[in-house]
C-alpha cells in the first residue's frame, strides 16, 4: 500500500510542482495503475481459489521451491509480483521522463522543489532496481515450472544467490519508499516555518548520495551468511556512511525551523514525530551495521523493532504528513485539525509503547516468527506491546473519523479551500485552484527562482492574462490500459494453474490490444480558450501578496 500511495501522491503533486499539464505518457500511467490493481486482485484470488503463499514476504528458497511448497500459493505470489513490478517499472520511466523533459520554462534542475527531486531519485531507483526483481522472480519461476536449479541446493544451484538478488532490489526499495517522505517533510517544514528551506543544494546532493549508496548496502541483511570479514566490513562501512546524508537532511530541517514562525498544524506534528522516531531508528540501524553486533541481534525482535522504527516512523509518518498537507489541493477542503492531532498523538505514543518493548525482547533473545513462546520473562513486555497496538488502533479510528467528519462538513467556510493556497505554500502546486482544473495551468508559468509561487506572490502576480490563454491540448481518454491489465490478470491466473491455452489467449490479448492502440491516431483533443477563460473566471481571486511576516522572515 505504501508504494501505491506514493505513486498516487507523485501523480497529484509532481506535474503541478514542475508546471506541467500532465505526465509525459498518460497511457503508460493508466496502464501501470491498472496493472497494480489487477496484481492485487490476483494475489487475493488465492484466498478463495487455491491457497495463499506460506513462504514469508520475500519467499526465500528452498522453502519457496517446488519440493517444499508444491501448492499454487508461491505461483500466485510470483505472477502477482511480476505484474505489479512491470507496472511500477513503467511508472518509473514515465515520471523520469516527465521531470526531465516537461518542466516549466526557467525551472532548471536546481530550481525544482525538493519533493520533485526526491521523486526523480526515487524513479531512477525504480528503473535500476525493479529489473532485478523481475529477473529474480523469473529464475524462481523457472525452477518451479521447468525443473531448473538456480536456487536449489543441488545440481549447481545456490539458495544464497536468491538472497543476494532479492536484497539487491529490496534495499533500494526501502529508499524508494523513504525518499518521497523526505521530500514531503521538506515541503511541510518550509511552508509552515514560512522560510526558504535551509541548505537547499545540500539537500539535493544528500538525496543523490542516498540514491547511489542504497545499492551498496544490501549484504547487511545477511552478515551471518559467512561472506568473510572483508566483505562484511565493506558493507558495514557503507551502511554507516549512508547515515551521513540522512543526518544532513535532519539538520537542514532543524535549521529551517530555527527562528521560523512555525504553525503546529497536523502535517508539522507528523514531521516532528518523524524526526524523533526516525533518528532513533537510524541509530539502531547503525548499531546493526556492525557485523559483530548483527551476529547477536540477527533475526531477533530487535531487528523487527528497528525495521518498524524506520518504516513506520519514516515512511508512514511522512505519507500521513503528505496526506494532510496536500488533501486540500486534491479535494478542495481541509481535514479536521482536532481529530488529526488526536490521531497523531495516539499514533506517536502507541508506537513507542508497542515497539520499544521489542528492542528489550530482542536483547532478551526472543526471535521473530515464533508461533508460541515458553519464557515467562517475555510475557510482561509483550503485554505492553499489545497495549501500544491498541493505542495505534485508536489513532487509526481517529483518522477514519477525521475523514468522515471532514467530508460531511466540507462546505463549511472553515473547511473549504477557496484560495487554492490554504497553507501559504511556496511551490507551484499552490498557484492552481483546489482541486486543479483538468489542464492544471491555464498558462504555463515562467519560473524565475526557487520557490516559484512564493516569488510570484512577492511580485504580486495574480490571474493569468486572458490574452495569454490559448486552446489547450489534452490526451485522449482510452480504456486500453484497463484491457491490457485484464488480459494480464488472465495470463497470470492461467500460469498459476497451468492452463496453457488460456495463458496463450491472455498473451495474445495483451499484444493485440497494444498493437491496436499503437496503430490508432491518438491526437488527443483541445479545450477551447473560451472554455478555459470561463473556468478561470469562476475561480475566486487568489492571494497574490506575500504576508508581511513571510517577507520579514525571508529577509532575516
Amino acid at each position: 500500500m505504501a508504494m501505491v500511495f506514493m505513486v498516487g501522491l507523485m501523480n497529484l503533486v509532481v506535474p503541478l510542482q514542475i508546471g506541467a499539464r500532465d505526465v509525459a505518457f498518460p497511457f503508460i500511467n493508466s496502464l501501470s495503475f491498472w496493472m497494480t490493481a489487477v496484481s492485487a486482485i490476483l494475489i487475493n484470488i488465492s484466498l478463495v481459489i487455491g491457497e495463499f503463499a506460506q513462504t514469508g514476504w520475500l519467499a526465500y528458497p528452498p522453502l519457496s521451491e517446488l519440493q517444499f511448497s508444491p501448492g499454487v500459493g508461491v505461483d500466485y505470489y510470483l505472477w502477482a509480483l511480476q505484474i505489479s513490478g512491470v507496472g511500477t517499472l513503467l511508472t518509473g520511466v514515465n515520471f523520469f521522463v516527465t521531470i526531465i523533459k516537461m518542466r516549466a520554462p526557467g525551472m532548471t534542475l536546481l530550481k525544482m522543489p525538493v519533493f520533485t527531486w526526491t521523486a526523480l531519485c526515487t524513479n531512477v531507483l525504480i528503473m535500476a532496481s525493479f529489473p532485478i526483481l523481475t529477473a529474480t522472480l523469473a529464475l524462481l519461476g523457472l525452477d518451479r515450472y521447468l525443473g531448473m536449479h538456480f536456487f536449489t541446493n543441488e545440481a549447481g544451484g545456490n539458495a544464497m544467490l536468491y538472497l543476494n538478488l532479492i536484497w539487491a532490489w529490496g534495499h533500494p526499495e526501502v529508499y524508494i519508499l523513504i525518499l518521497p517522505a523526505f521530500g514531503i517533510f521538506s515541503e511541510v517544514i518550509a511552508t509552515f516555518a514560512k522560510k526558504p528551506l535551509f541548505g537547499y543544494k545540500t539537500m539535493v546532493y544528500a538525496t543523490c548520495a542516498i540514491m547511489v549508496l542504497s545499492f551498496l548496502v544490501w549484504l547487511h541483511h545477511f552478515f551471518t551468511m559467512g561472506s568473510g570479514a572483508n566483505v562484511n566490513a565493506f558493507f558495514g562501512i557503507m551502511t554507516m556512511i549512508i547515515a551521513i546524508p540522512t543526518g544532513v537532511k535532519v539538520f537542514n530541517w532543524l535549521f529551517t525551523m530555527y527562528r521560523g514562525r512555525i504553525e503546529f498544524t497536523t502535517p508539522v506534528l507528523w514531521t516532528i514525530g518523524f524526526m524523533v522516531t526516525f533518528t532513533l531508528g537510524g541509530m539502531t540501524g547503525v548499531m546493526m551495521a556492525i557485523p559483530g553486533a548483527d551476529f547477536v541481534l540477527h533475526n531477533s525482535l530487535f531487528l523487527i523493532a528497528h525495521f518498524h522504527n524506520v518504516i513506520i516512523g519514516g515512511v508512514l509518518f511522512g505519507y500521513l504528513a503528505g496526506f494532510n498537507y496536500w488533501f486540500p489541493k486534491a479535494f478542495g477542503f481541509k481535514l479536521n485539525e482536532k481529530l488529526g492531532k488526536a490521531a497523531f498523538w495516539f499514533w506517536q505514543v502507541g508506537f513507542y509503547v508497542a515497539f520499544v518493548p521489542l528492542y528489550v525482547l530482542g536483547f532478551m533473545g526472543m526471535t521473530r516468527r515464533l508461533n508460541h513462546y515458553d519464557n515467562p520473562a517475555w510475557h510482561p513486555w509483550l503485554l505492553v506491546a499489545a497495549f501500544g497496538a491498541v493505542l495505534i488502533a485508536i489513532g487509526i479510528a481517529c483518522q477514519l473519523l477525521q475523514l468522515v467528519v471532514s467530508i460531511r462538513n466540507r462546505n463549511l467556510p472553515e473547511y473549504r479551500d477557496t484560495t487554492g493556497d490554504p497553507w501559504g505554500g511556496r511551490t507551484l502546486e499552490w498557484a492552481t485552484s483546489s482541486p486543479p482544473a483538468d489542464y492544471n495551468f491555464a498558462v504555463i508559468p515562467q519560473v524565475r527562482t526557487l520557490d516559484a509561487y512564493a516569488d510570484m506572490k512577492a511580485r504580486g502576480d495574480g490571474r493569468p492574462n486572458p490574452a495569454a490563454i490559448h486552446d489547450i491540448h489534452m490526451p485522449s481518454n482510452t480504456c486500453a490500459g484497463l484491457v491490457v491489465a485484464i488480459f494480464s490478470l488472465v495470463l497470470g491466473f492461467a500460469l498459476v494453474w497451468h492452463i496453457w491455452w488460456l495463458a496463450i489467449a491472455g498473451l495474445v490479448g495483451i499484444v493485440a490490444t497494444l498493437v491496436i492502440y499503437s496503430s490508432r491516431a491518438n491526437d488527443g483533443y483541445y479545450i477551447p480558450a473560451s472554455t478555459v477563460r470561463k473556468i478561470e473566471d469562476k475561480q475566486p481571486t487568489r492571494r497574490v501578496a506575500a504576508r508581511v511576516d513571510d517577507v520579514e522572515l525571508e529577509a532575516n
